[in-house]
């Protein structure tokens, strides 16, 4: 029993250091609209009595999202007490993205609310709910190397010599061996010495 309530406890201080959030939204085209996504939003933050900011994302590819990067940034810096998105695939297209920002943000004890999701990775439930994401993004992973393996090993057993990347120019040229370190460590000191060339006066 004594154990709940401290787990209540927690979860009061949390709300309570919660004053300035960010507000993220993302549409894939610009004939998408952001603007329910931002009354959702607006609402959360107004009736926890939180100011905010808003982040619009509107054309974003999967690996050009520029105005998350710069949340990001902005989170890690702690200008904001959490991030507020309304569903968890406004954030990440996949689960390992979502898993590995979110971490970075409970680490850094910076909240991250899916209000549609009525998750909140502040809370004990929003924790437990995190730790069971991540064992489902570990078994995919480990599904999609145990695929891979078995696909080396059946091509393998077609009879075919070469697996994997098909060689290029580069792998036909014998390489030098000879020195490879010594011409590495010249290269470092090359890099990190500044030669002062003479002037003419």
């Amino acid at each position: 029993m004594t154990q709940n309530t401290n787990i209540t406890q927690s979860v009061t201080i949390n709300y309570y250091y919660m004053k300035h959030i960010a507000l993220y939204v993302r549409v894939s085209t610009a004939e998408q609209t952001v603007e329910n996504q931002k009354i959702r939003l607006i609402e959360y933050a107004e009736n926890k009595g939180c100011t905010y900011d808003i982040y619009e994302e509107t054309e974003s590819t999967r690996k050009t999202r520029p105005i998350k990067q710069s949340l990001l940034s902005r989170l890690r810096k702690k200008e904001y007490d959490a991030v507020v998105v309304n569903k968890l695939d406004r954030w990440a297209r996949s689960s390992t993205e979502l898993i590995l920002n979110v971490k970075e943000l409970i680490d850094k004890k910076i909240g991250f609310i899916s209000v549609s999701d009525n998750l909140d990775f502040t809370t004990a439930s929003g924790m437990l709910h995190f730790q069971i994401l991540s064992a489902f993004a570990e078994f995919e992973r480990e599904l999609i190397r145990e695929r891979t393996v078995q696909g080396l090993q059946r091509v393998k057993a077609q009879g075919y010599r070469f697996v994997g990347r098909p060689k290029g120019a580069k792998d036909l040229r014998k390489r030098k061996n000879d020195g490879y370190i010594l011409r590495e460590e010249m290269k470092r000191k090359l890099t990190q010495t500044k030669i002062d060339l003479p002037t003419n006066n």
